[in-house]
């Protein structure tokens, strides 16, 4: 072989097996987004036949994967099957998990509910202190495209003066979760603003706001009488996430009736 396109060969060989390889190498994905709905549904307050397609139509259009339900209600003295069940079935496609401090198998129970149509790979829910305010939460960890990620529903104290409570409610919930690197999402009625000091844990640089501060004018219906405030809030961990946009829905009447005495937060997050 001539001894100059031996050495062309040769020189050549590197750049050609670096290309190979380069090759093989998959390209960079884009960050996965996560779709939620936090909403406060009234129990059966008001008219709860018109109110209910009306909660499912707002939510259906979010076409959240994971769903985070308040004041919910079954009451077999009046016929009530569990809300949460009854707006999962409308829906169709999504597992239903609740948690009561009422006892399970009471006629009556009252508590939250979180919806997914992700995989669920573990549930579990606890009663938050002060055990006299009767608030829970329920967490959830689901599978992402086979990663696990924690969604956690909560309604805390309402007081305006409760911020005390509120640290205290949530400083339990955070001890409660799971210490294992798993990405959070926190959502819930936190009867109270971002700026609420009972918020702080969850205000501060560990969490953003999906719904950011200024952003909307209220989740609460001035039809039902409430003053403006944002106090339904979507957190989830900066480390971990990034937001990808928010918006207030629920907002509009038809025939001049709304969903709930609260409007719900639909939020992107992305998994970073």
């Amino acid at each position: 072989m001539n001894r100059r396109i031996l050495l062309a060969g040769l020189a050549g060989a590197p750049m050609a097996a670096s290309m190979a390889a380069c090759a093989t190498v998959p390209a960079p994905t884009a960050s996965r987004t996560l779709k939620l709905v936090c909403f406060n549904i009234w129990h059966n307050q008001g008219d709860w036949a018109a109110r209910l397609p009306l909660l499912v139509e707002a939510i259906r259009a979010a076409d959240p994967e994971v769903i985070a339900l308040q004041e919910v209600l079954e009451d077999a003295a009046v016929g009530l099957p569990n809300q949460a069940r009854t707006i999962a079935d409308a829906l169709g496609g999504y597992e239903m998990h609740f948690v009561s401090t009422d006892l399970e198998g009471a006629p009556r129970r009252y508590g939250n509910a979180i919806l997914s149509r992700l995989p669920v790979l573990a549930q579990e829910s606890r009663k938050l202190e002060p055990l006299n305010d009767y608030r829970t939460a329920i967490r959830i960890r689901v599978s992402v495209d086979g990663r696990a990620v924690d969604i956690v529903n909560t309604h805390l104290a309402w007081q305006p003066e409760a911020a005390p409570v509120r640290a205290q409610q949530i400083a339990d919930l955070m001890a409660w979760l799971p210490q294992d690197g798993t990405p959070l999402v926190v959502m819930g009625d936190f009867n109270a603003t971002q700026e609420d000091a009972g918020l702080t844990a969850l205000t501060g640089p560990r969490f953003f706001s999906a719904l950011p501060r200024g952003s909307a004018e209220t989740t609460l219906s001035p039809a039902r009488g409430h003053a403006p405030r944002v106090i339904d809030h979507i957190f989830a961990e900066t480390a971990y996430f990034s937001p990808g946009g928010a918006s207030v829905i629920g907002a509009t009447p038809v025939n001049g009736e709304y969903p709930s005495d609260h409007f719900g937060v639909a939020a992107t997050v992305r998994l970073r």
